[in-house]
């Protein structure tokens, strides 16, 4: 059995902000038959030290980064969980990274810089029974994790570094250096300064043992300029440690068969059964009952999400026979944007302004068509949730947005393989082109049913991903697991 601690700052269904938490969420469950258990460092926040099922103190640190902290180790639905029970960093209001007034804590720094460094010390064996073999750390907020193995004291432990998003980095003043605990080496090596400042990701893709991220499309993107941002040149010295391994979903969360959000199940033997989830969300989001595709959207409302497009785009949208509900929050000119469009097309479309998880799974369930216009798309759940319930994605073709969606071209739809709509570039044209391509395909009824249905039946499981990072696991380790093959 390998021990890895999955260090992260968020987690289904305790806290989630977007896709990380379904990701941390899901795969402890997908690597358990594969012979890896894997605990979850996670901060204490009120959301997560109020669900503790069961917890025991495994270890006090009276000074620790400016306060008394203590970690609690137990169990929140299944999840195998270490709470860095810090009030002093942790007990706030809210979104685990900005205050009430929307702003960044100003000791981000600080909090996160306190969750690498715990990560490091349950690594030297901190808590008496156990030591885990692998920290696998999760974007900037975990990203000291492997500054701290590399340059304090030494630890057999090694290390991987997931990147979800490179466009959130952890940059913070040089001012603080001194606070973080960290060897004076990791300074005048280079591996944490960046810019000027101290750089969260940037330490932690200079020093782990390996690097993933969530595609394979985007593990070659983020070695351009394009893509990149700021950190391709690092990468691309590291390319050989850099693995794109494809998110997966959790299949029995995502479940149109047994979704309790949903107005009525269904299979993908019974797509006719959507209508009554169509009829459902018509008039959640208060629109008409016509025939046209409806197009829904659960997203942040921003410009990496494509959101201004979309807005440019609702007018069009309706003028081809189509409607549009939309699920988000975010860059509040984009609101604004949208909830314009809804007062110039009443009953053809439909915004709400926040997120609510349930409606999400009835947007899934009832609208026709997913959009995901992304300008850059890691991986994106969004469009595999689509395909899970039989809702066509219509998505541009970025990162892992074209690993997983296959184009209607008139070749693919003959070869009986076409999943969904892709664009390019992302522009509001192609985007445009892309509404009206999803319209005339959605008018070819027996077409249209069997793209559902096809997308239904894809693989969209974490199965295959979880031996990717199994075997990874493994290779850092000098093991050879029992179900090892060739791919």
């Amino acid at each position: 059995m390998i021990e890895v601690l999955s260090v992260t700052s968020e987690i289904y269904p305790l806290v989630k902000t977007g896709g990380l938490a379904d990701v941390t969420g899901a795969l402890p469950g997908a690597l358990a038959p594969l012979g890896v258990s894997m605990r979850t460092l996670i901060p204490g926040y009120p959301a997560v030290t109020g669900r503790l099922e069961t917890g025991r103190v495994v270890a006090e640190m009276p000074d620790f980064f400016d306060g008394a902290a203590r970690l609690i180790a137990g169990r929140v639905g299944g999840l195998d969980l270490i709470v860095l029970d810090a009030p002093h960093l942790y007990e706030r209001p809210g979104n685990p990274y900005l205050g009430p007034d929307g702003q960044n804590w100003e000791d981000n720094w600080k909090r996160f810089a306190a969750l690498g460094f715990t990560a490091y010390e349950l690594g030297r064996g901190l808590v008496d029974g156990y030591r885990p073999q692998v920290l696998h750390c999760h974007d900037w907020q975990a990203g000291l994790a492997p500054a701290y193995v590399a340059f304090n004291a030494p630890t057999p432990v090694k290390t991987v570094v997931t990147v979800h998003n490179i466009a959130f980095q952890g940059h913070f003043g040089w001012e603080n250096f001194n606070a973080l605990h960290l060897d004076f080496r990791a300074a005048s090596e280079g591996a944490i300064e960046y810019f000027g400042g101290i750089g969260f990701l940037k330490a932690g893709l200079q020093c782990a043992d390996a690097l993933t991220t969530v595609s394979p499309t985007y593990a070659h993107e983020i070695r351009t300029a394009a893509y990149g941002m700021g950190l391709e040149g690092l990468l691309q010295n590291r390319a050989n440690d850099l693995h794109g391994i494809l998110n997966g979903i959790d299949t029995r969360t995502w479940d149109p068969a047994r979704d309790e959000a949903l107005a009525q199940t269904y299979s993908a033997n019974s797509t006719h059964l959507r209508d009554v989830n169509r009829t459902a969300l018509n008039e959640r989001f208060e629109l008409d009952d016509s025939a046209g595709p409806l197009f829904g959207v659960v997203s942040r409302l921003t410009w990496q999400k494509g959101m201004d497009m979309l807005v440019d785009c609702a007018d069009g949208l309706v003028a081809m026979g189509g409607k549009l509900c939309v699920l988000g929050a975010g860059d509040p000119e984009v609101e604004n944007g949208l909830m314009g469009a809804a007062m110039r097309h009443p009953g053809k479309v439909g915004f709400i302004q926040g997120y609510d998880e349930g409606l999400s799974h009835l947007v899934q369930g009832g609208a026709d068509v997913m959009m995901v216009p992304s300008r850059f798309e890691p991986c994106g759940l969004t469009q595999l949730y689509g395909l899970r319930y039989g809702c066509v994605p219509l998505v541009s073709r970025v990162g892992g947005l074209a690993d997983t969606v296959i184009d209607a071209n008139e070749a693919a739809v003959e070869a009986g393989v076409a999943t969904g709509v892709v664009f390019a570039p992302a522009t509001e044209e192609a985007l445009l082109e892309g509404i009206r391509r999803t319209v005339h395909l959605f008018a070819r009824e027996k077409v249209w049913k069997k793209m559902q249905r096809r997308g239904m039946k894809s693989e969209v499981s974490w199965e295959a991903s979880a031996k990717k990072y199994a075997d990874l696991y493994a290779n850092l380790l000098g093991l050879k697991r029992d179900d090892d093959q060739d791919d």
